[in-house]
């Protein structure tokens, strides 16, 4: 909306630098407020970008431009091996990055292109180099690339993996609260894509599932993992907890989920944000920003306990609905500071 006539030029001066502000803080890539584990290791954060418009030989090519390395082929995944490690292209069909190249004719890969993303997977990488794969977004933009509106179907997402303190319940369960009560508001703060929205892959949490994390949280990991898989049986949640269950107790999770595919690993797999990269102002650091803002949160138990209480009351008046939750728990946000002028 532009500014109406009556506005004074200080309050013009003074929108005009709020929305710099908030332009140049969604580029920076801050760093967590713990950034190490418990054993002292540094917390890494892995993350996958799905887009069209490009083949995988160029985007291998930007990738080796700001990191350096090999770029080898091994069947259908492109790579490219770099000091940080190796990162992945490939089409992200059914079949996986494990299909052989005889499985998938070039005809029907080609095909395939229109409807469903290349997918990048960069390493494990220190908060640091983020930087660095936010440069290759840049100039995959340039190149070409798409992003999720750039079709109907084209529900394109931004995953961030992000290695947990522990596999403990004390830095696993607070971080998952957080995110339980405020998804609704971080679901209007992503303006998630419709196309996604339509799509199963990142269902919100069900109201039987955040009530229980209000009213009666697990104190265990086992009593966590029962809980989350009585629930949440798949990966298609914004924030899928699943490698992490697996990390701590594979084999329970196999006796419940049996063969469904999930990649053990102590990281919070986070796959709410869309990938907007063919949007100028979209970065990685935006979305990298308000996990940040999530961590903050579990660090706060009075946060944590007004955001519970204030679902319970919000989830008996049976005449409210998710918007008035999302904006009663971003006007809390707001109230502790935590909100840092986004919504």
């Amino acid at each position: 909306m532009s500014d109406s006539p009556q506005s004074p030029p200080g309050a013009r001066a003074d929108d005009t630098r709020r929305q710099g502000a908030a332009l140049a803080a969604a580029r920076v890539f801050a760093p967590l407020d713990v950034p190490e584990t418990r054993d002292g290791a540094l917390r890494k954060v892995g993350v996958e970008l799905e887009f069209g418009g490009l083949g995988e030989a160029d985007v291998a090519k930007a990738v080796q431009g700001r990191f350096g390395g090999k770029i080898v082929l091994d069947g259908l995944v492109w790579c490219v091996e770099t000091d940080e490690g190796v990162f992945e292209i490939y089409l992200d069909t059914a079949l996986g990055k494990d299909a052989s190249v005889g499985s998938l004719t070039a005809k029907a890969r080609d095909l395939g292109r229109s409807v469903v993303p290349l997918e990048l997977v960069a390493p494990p990488l220190a908060p640091d180099k983020l930087g660095l794969l936010q440069a290759v977004a840049t100039d995959l933009r340039r190149l070409g690339a798409e992003g999720t509106e750039a079709g109907l179907l084209r529900g394109y997402g931004m995953h961030l993996n992000i290695a947990a303190r522990s596999m403990q319940a004390r830095d696993i369960i607070p971080v998952l609260r957080a995110y339980t009560f405020l998804e609704d508001w971080l679901r209007g703060a992503e303006t998630i894509d419709l196309s996604r929205r339509m799509l199963p892959f990142v269902d919100p949490y069900p109201r039987g599932f955040v009530t229980h994390m209000a009213q009666d949280p697990p104190a265990t990991m086992e009593g966590l993992a029962t809980l989350y898989l009585r629930h949440n049986p798949t990966r298609n949640r914004g924030l899928d907890l699943l490698p992490i269950l697996a990390t701590w107790n594979e084999a329970m999770l196999r006796r419940m989920l049996g063969n469904e595919k999930i990649g053990a690993r102590p990281a919070f797999h986070y796959r709410l944000p869309d990938c907007r990269i063919d949007e100028q102002d979209w970065t990685i650091a935006l979305e990298w920003n308000r996990w940040r803002l999530l961590e903050k949160v579990a660090a706060a138990p009075d946060v944590l306990d007004a955001l519970a209480a204030g679902w319970v009351r919000y989830f008996e008046q049976w005449t409210t609905v998710r918007g008035d939750w999302r904006a009663w728990s971003g006007a809390l946000l707001a109230e502790h500071g935590f909100r840092e002028g986004r919504e």
